[in-house]
């Protein structure tokens, strides 16, 4: 589950984390009172305004912007709040802004004496252990920096036996080059970090930019927060943090329907049990020539509600040209399987698109004998190859 950046630095200051303040607000006159009441708070006279989308690269899309009086404010937010925000990481329509932050300017005027660092915790899958990730080269893209100045990227891994010990702390302080207050500052905000990514169950926490001020102090300015979904019910306040407003429509559905959906740029959909078995059909369908809608998990259960739930789901892409239904009967038979696929055909009226169903394993002869007797447009097949075989020649 990903989280704004307001979401984010609130967790982060509940674990000791300092962080640049700032105030949500939902219009321009709400932005005029939280600048006034941070400039009251902090003496800020500037002040940041940044659109709250679950998309980096905000500023590039003039999601970003200082504002040096209250009229500044107000005019740009009224712009930020409200617009389609494209960046690079967002579709070609990007995405409605519908909250904005308004920080305080920790980039003090007239002051030149600050760094920018970039640091992260996520999980390195090769080795299985926790890693932050850190570079002197803040404020930029990361994958910039590890493509044209790699050895300017830092990597601490942690032993779950023992946790981030605080001899790592402090080598994380020495390799960005840090000396007197900021190195200690630093090592108290890594391991600060560090502990709130391993309390919080997150998956990721990027600070880019980790900011040094003029007067050595180490504060998160952005924070890219996705917590591990798996652990929610460890966490159900966070639940509330969710907003389906930043989520893809079709996957929010399937969700609720319990489904397990990814949405795809491709003109194949596929419904598919398990999800090893669901990557493997995805490969099936390139090496066919097709490319991959969705990726569809129907679980263990796939009767009649649940097939024509995912058909339902499939068919709202307009792209799909064909659909592939690979069931491998193990937990469920296959010839309750494709009764529910006759039945939910059935239930939905016209598919006008092809759809072939290989299923194998339990029952799987008299499964391909309902299909192919059932008099409706349905496509049987037995082998990979064979399922294979018959989506090159719907594409065709």
């Amino acid at each position: 589950m990903n989280l704004h950046e307001y979401q984010g630095k609130e967790i982060l200051s509940t674990f000791g984390v300092k962080i640049q303040k700032g105030i949500v607000v939902n219009t321009p006159q709400e932005a005029v009172a939280a600048a006034k009441k941070l400039t009251e708070e902090t003496g800020t006279g500037w002040h940041v305004l940044k659109a709250q989308v679950h998309a980096g690269g905000r500023g590039k899309g003039g999601g970003v912007k200082l504002a040096k009086n209250l009229e500044e404010v107000e005019s740009i937010a009224d712009q930020i709040i409200g617009m389609q925000l494209i960046t690079p990481q967002t579709s070609a329509e990007g995405k409605k802004v519908h909250q904005l932050l308004v920080a305080e300017d920790v980039y003090y005027p007239g002051e030149t004496e600050t760094s920018e660092f970039y640091i992260s915790v996520l999980l390195n899958r090769t080795s299985g252990r926790n890693m932050i990730m850190y570079s002197t080269e803040g404020g930029m893209d990361i994958e910039t920096v590890a493509e044209e100045t790699p050895h300017l990227i830092f990597t601490e891994e942690i032993d779950p036996a023992t946790g981030m010990l605080p001899f790592q702390a402090r080598r994380v302080a020495f390799n960005l080059g840090l000396s007197g207050a900021a190195f200690k500052d630093m090592t108290k905000f890594v391991t600060a970090l560090y502990t709130a990514y391993d309390k919080s169950d997150a998956s990721l926490f990027e600070i880019n930019p980790v900011l040094k001020t003029s007067d050595n102090k180490i504060l998160a300015v952005d924070a890219k927060v996705t917590i591990d979904d798996n652990a929610l019910f460890r966490h159900k306040d966070y639940l509330e943090l969710r907003d389906i407003r930043e989520e893809n429509p079709i996957e929010v559905e399937a969700g609720a329907l319990g489904l397990n959906y990814v949405d795809l740029d491709g003109n194949v959909g596929c419904m598919v049990n398990g999800a090893g078995l669901a990557m493997a059909t995805m490969d099936l369908i390139k090496q066919a020539g097709g490319e991959p809608a969705n990726f569809l998990d129907v679980g263990g259960t796939a009767d009649a509600a649940r097939v024509e739930a995912a058909f339902q789901i499939i068919l709202k892409d307009p792209e799909v040209k064909a659909i592939l239904i690979n069931i491998f009967g193990g937990i469920v038979r296959c010839d309750r399987v494709a009764q529910g696929v006759i039945d939910a055909y059935k239930n939905m009226g016209t598919i006008n698109v092809p759809i072939i169903v290989r299923l194998q394993g339990t029952n799987a002869d008299i499964a391909k004998e309902l299909i192919d007797n059932s008099g409706l447009d349905v496509q049987s097949a037995v082998e990979f190859q064979e399922a294979a075989d018959k989506v090159q020649t719907v594409l065709a």
